[in-house]
């Protein structure tokens, strides 16, 4: 059986670790605030994230085929989505939600 001080030592280092490790990226993330570059990517970057994953679910869709109906369906629901709210939140849940429920329902294999 260990010794409570080696055991309490043990513990006390994990946590003085993981209090560092959490704190950690404040700490070294603080003066990058100011910064342009981080700036110009916090503005561009939602919208080429979007550009990603648009690319990414739509790459092999086969176009002249039912299987390409629920992925169009949830692409014109995000894009109105997004048109009318501009919540980048509500368009992408309200998309995923029109997808699921399509391939799940109507267009199952």
């Amino acid at each position: 059986m260990p010794d409570t001080r080696y055991l309490l030592t043990a513990i006390a280092v994990s946590a003085a670790i993981t209090w560092a490790l959490r704190a950690l990226p404040f700490t070294v993330l603080a003066p990058l605030r100011a910064s342009a570059t981080v700036k110009y990517l916090g503005a561009r970057m939602p919208a080429g994230v979007m550009v990603i994953l648009f690319v990414y679910c739509l790459r092999d869709l086969p176009l002249p085929g039912p299987r390409a109906a629920a992925p169009l369906a949830a692409l014109a629901v995000t894009i109105g989505l997004h048109l009318w709210r501009r919540n980048a939140l509500l368009s992408i849940l309200g998309g995923t939600i029109v997808s699921v429920a399509l391939a799940s329902t109507f267009f199952a294999h």
